[in-house]
């Protein structure tokens, strides 16, 4: 375990960029003493690579907070900055063409009912568009038939996963970024092989990062000798790829086809609060019941699948228990997954369109608050219509340097109008956004670069629901134990914070 530690953080992120900074000046130095009066004409070279570099990046089609990082990055490493981003747009080439075939591979299996969608269309006009963007560029359809219950709480959801777990079967599916021995593993793991000995078709799917570099590969070994199927997603290998970036950041249980959970819950103890991480853990997560899981199921198998020339009959998931299909809701259901490898960013715009329509209010919460442009606009922009947002960040941080940017966006956050909360009891990792109390999202998609452009995401977006009004109450509670944050609190900060947040969001697209 400590070999893990010592890994994890010789490749983490804040390691990589001190030892560029290292290196650089090395390669300063060493030039101007070994070189001598050469140096002059290298250094021209870098700056004319640079200059070359700089005006393809303004020229992209790329987000702007991203293109400027990126010239940030360059003008401090001359030699390293460019090459790396040579590299990056080198070696996305071939992830890009892995990603259509991830895309193309379900579509004849997801498949708008159109009824459905003029329906919504008819009860909420302003819905119906963004119901149809999802669908078509998804590519995952809205539903009717499908029952939402909300969970304010990861040990709340905890009970009732193990409670559907113990029910199924024909088969399960589970899908998280993180994995973690402890009371939750071991629970689960007592269930997964107790199925897969009925004779269920058991699959486990981790990420190689998120749980790969922090955990032993015996758990999961000790799991496959017992009949269930364990599976690594893209295996981290240092500097090869930067596909490497591309996170399985997604939390997905599907049971039978007809039960499915998603929200921020990883499967490790902390977010059930059986232990301590920064304080008490807030998650929250939803169970769908109904035709909606079928988005889930796909979702699933196509990262499971992701890369491989055999795939599996998915009509072979379909639910056999027609009574699911016959749930009553009084709303619209859409679970929708969002892929870096395609150019069409799903999770930022269902963000921005909830954003914009909103004529009453917005709630967001979000562990991570690292905002490009268009969706600082977007809340600005509310607020000035006339819009009440409110956002709810972390108290207590599990990473520093990401609180820091948070920190230097609250000031105009707050003169634009917008209310910015601390959650006080510690860390909440809650992904939820609501407008107007009647539509939201609850999914893993945080508010930051990596989130919206560079991993693999999913939530569901409710529409006027009952459930939302759940939603709805569990945030303000929320509200009522934490901190509002004031411009007086933004003018307190120590220098070396102000001075950290200054710099950092200059580089927060790269974080």
């Amino acid at each position: 375990m400590k070999l893990k530690n010592i890994l994890g953080k010789i490749f983490s992120r804040n390691f990589i960029f001190a030892m560029l900074i290292i290196v650089q000046v090395l390669f300063f130095i060493f030039s101007v003493t070994k070189i001598g009066e050469q140096f002059y004409f290298v250094y021209l070279f870098l700056i004319c690579l640079d200059i070359v570099l700089v005006i393809y990046i303004m020229n992209l089609d790329e987000n702007p907070s991203y293109k400027l990082a990126w010239i940030i990055a360059i003008s401090i490493f001359p030699l390293f900055g460019g090459l790396s981003y040579v590299f990056i747009k080198i070696s996305q080439k071939i992830p890009r063409e892995i990603g259509l075939h991830y895309q193309q591979q379900a579509q004849a299996y997801l498949i708008q009912n159109n009824d459905t969608l003029r329906l919504l269309e008819e009860r909420m006009p302003d819905s119906g568009n963004l119901a149809r963007y999802v669908a078509n560029y998804g590519p995952y359809p809205v539903y009717r038939r499908t029952a939402c219950e909300y969970f304010p709480l990861g040990e709340l959801q905890f009970d009732a996963m193990i409670k559907e777990l113990n029910n199924a079967k024909r088969f399960i599916f589970m899908e998280f970024f993180i994995i973690s021995e402890g009371y939750m593993f071991d629970t689960v793991s007592e269930i997964l092989i107790r199925k897969a000995k009925e004779g269920l078709d058991v699959r486990l799917m981790y990420d190689g990062i998120g749980t790969g570099m922090l955990n032993s590969s015996k758990p999961f070994k000790e799991l496959q000798a017992q009949g269930v199927k364990c599976k690594s997603f893209n295996p981290f290998t240092p500097f090869l790829s930067t596909v490497q970036n591309n996170r399985d950041h997604r939390k997905i249980i599907v049971i039978d086809g007809h039960t499915a959970f998603n929200g921020g819950t990883n499967l490790a103890d902390e977010y059930i609060n059986r232990k301590e991480r920064f304080g008490h853990w807030k998650d929250t997560a939803i169970m769908l019941k109904g035709e909606a899981v079928w988005n889930y199921t796909i979702m699933f198998l196509q990262l499971w699948e992701f890369g491989e020339k055999i795939g599996s009959d998915f009509e072979n998931f379909l639910p056999v228990e027609k009574e699911f299909f016959d749930t009553p809701t009084d709303g619209f259901v859409q679970p929708f997954s969002d892929s870096p490898l395609d150019n069409e960013n799903v999770s930022k715009c269902v963000y921005l369109d909830m954003i914009n329509n909103a004529r009453k209010s917005v709630c967001i919460t979000t562990p991570y608050l690292i905002l490009d442009d268009e969706l600082f606009y977007a809340l600005s922009f509310a607020c000035k219509k006339g819009v009440d947002v409110t956002i709810i960040t972390p108290h207590i941080p599990d990473k520093w340097y990401t609180h820091c940017v948070a920190w230097n966006t609250y000031p105009k956050l707050i003169e634009a109008g917008v209310k910015v909360y601390e959650y006080t009891p510690g860390f909440i990792h809650a992904k939820t956004l609501i407008a107007d109390e009647q539509n939201a999202v609850v999914g893993t998609i945080n508010f930051d670069y990596r989130s919206l452009y560079l991993h693999y995401e999913c939530a569901s977006i409710l529409y006027g629901c009952s459930v939302v009004k759940s939603i709805c109450e569990d945030f303000e509670a929320t509200v009522r134990v934490s901190k509002r944050i004031t411009l007086e609190d933004c003018k307190n900060r120590s220098a070396f914070n102000k001075i950290a947040g200054f710099f950092l969001s200059s580089m927060s697209p790269l974080l």
